[in-house]
């Protein structure tokens, strides 16, 4: 059974996790996004204005400096949609806060049928699924500890690590 949380909530765990916190990003863009201004330079320019002194990355950087192991796998569509290039573009700040960043082509997450859903792992203990709305907003977070469903998506999160190919790498090869 998921609970819903709040917002401020969810925020909490990205400062509480004990050793990992992992993200499946499977959306072609994300509304957050689009109202950044960083998105609105990537858009104008080719290339983000990523600020490292940014709460996140601030945030990000304190945990992975101690230790900690930040990671996520980003679905990508061929051709990638404008919002996931900004996010391949993004990769690069993620990836100065200590992030493993990987990514993976939707047909491929597909043959290993990976859930279209978005979610975190936080400790491989507690599963934060984020439920979007048809516009790409964040409608709400719905958690479970549930044993037998944190165990799905820590399988999913192994099958999607196993495929996704290392930010800059991927970056250099070309579409499919």
């Amino acid at each position: 059974m998921r609970e819903p949380i709040t917002p401020e909530q969810f925020g909490k765990l990205f400062e509480t996790f004990e050793y990992t916190a992992w993200h499946l990003e499977t959306r072609r863009g994300y509304a957050s996004d689009r109202d950044d201004d960083s998105y609105r330079a990537f858009v104008e320019t080719g290339s983000d204005l990523w600020d490292l002194d940014n709460a996140w990355c601030t945030n990000i950087t304190r945990q992975t400096v101690a230790g900690k192991e930040v990671g996520r796998v980003r679905v990508v569509d061929d051709p990638p949609t404008q919002g996931q290039l900004f996010l391949l573009d993004y990769a690069k700040c993620n990836a100065a806060t200590g992030e493993d960043v990987r990514n993976l082509w939707r047909a491929d997450a597909d043959r290993v049928r990976l859930p279209s859903e978005d979610f975190w792992i936080f400790d491989s203990r507690l599963v934060a699924v984020l439920v979007f709305s048809e516009t790409d907003d964040l409608l709400r977070v719905e958690v479970t500890t549930e044993p037998a469903e944190v165990l799905r998506y820590v399988q999913v999160r192994d099958a999607a690590m196993r495929y996704a190919v290392p930010y800059d790498r991927f970056a250099a090869r070309p579409t499919r």
